[in-house]
């Protein structure tokens, strides 16, 4: 006869909750019944003003900015937890852009951390390269609730990662997680893999690719295969 097999149905419940924030879901139940196949309702220019007025207070000097960044101008000053700046070389042939700091297994404070960091830092040595010469940053500085971006201000944030990257001005771009990728291409991962995509700053180019977060990659490693394909696209024009 078997063991009745255990189960640690808290881990499951978290697993269960990142694999659909990853997927897109932010809500379990609305307040009222929604229309599902309803056209999406127009918003108005006036709700994009607050994003507007970030963007023009935003510094266009790297160290005016990083102090912005983390000053109460910040789109999610007033969020708890730890501000997390970027990392890495500011005239790095790379720049990678995550969705928030990772939360705990020891590594709170540090972008792309736990175990998840460890698997991106495999990552970088596939393609011949580590932290030290890659500029890491995140859409969000500080960890949102539940670990998902509010859409209150999801715009603000687009545009501050845009300005980031524009200072950074970078060669190549590595989009992880549909976070990134909405904040700089409008679209989730899964139509932005497979190509390059122009992103165009002060008159220079950026070639920005749209991967799997090693987050996901955890969840999913069969997907691996076609991270893998993404990282190749991201080198394949440098030869590195």
């Amino acid at each position: 006869m078997g063991v009745e097999p255990f189960t640690d149905w808290r881990a499951d419940a978290a697993s269960a909750l990142e694999w659909w924030r990853d997927a897109g879901v932010d809500l379990l139940v609305d307040d009222a019944p929604r229309d599902w196949l309803a056209p999406p309702a127009v918003l108005t220019p006036a709700l994009y003003a607050p994003a507007q007025a970030v963007t023009a207070a935003m510094p266009d000097e790297w160290q005016a900015f990083v102090t912005w960044r983390a000053g109460g101008h910040a789109p999610e000053s007033s969020w708890r937890g730890t501000h997390v700046a970027a990392a890495g070389p500011l005239n790095a042939r790379l720049m990678v852009l995550a969705d928030c700091p990772d939360a705990g297994d020891g590594d709170e404070g540090r972008l792309l951390g736990g175990a998840a960091g460890r698997l991106f830092d495999r990552m970088l040595a596939a393609i011949g390269m580590t932290r030290d010469e890659v500029h890491v940053a995140s859409v969000c500085c500080k960890r949102p609730a539940a670990g998902r971006m509010p859409r209150d201000c999801e715009d603000q944030l687009h545009d501050v990662a845009r300005h980031h990257v524009g200072l950074v001005a970078p060669e190549r771009l590595l989009l992880l997680g549909n976070a990134a990728s909405r904040a700089i291409l409008g679209m989730d991962v899964q139509p932005a893999r497979g190509s390059l995509h122009a992103f165009n700053h002060k008159d220079r180019i950026t070639s920005a690719v749209a991967s799997f977060h090693p987050r996901f990659l955890l969840e999913k490693p069969a997907a691996k295969a076609e991270a893998w394909k993404d990282l190749q696209v991201l080198i394949g024009a440098t030869g590195k």
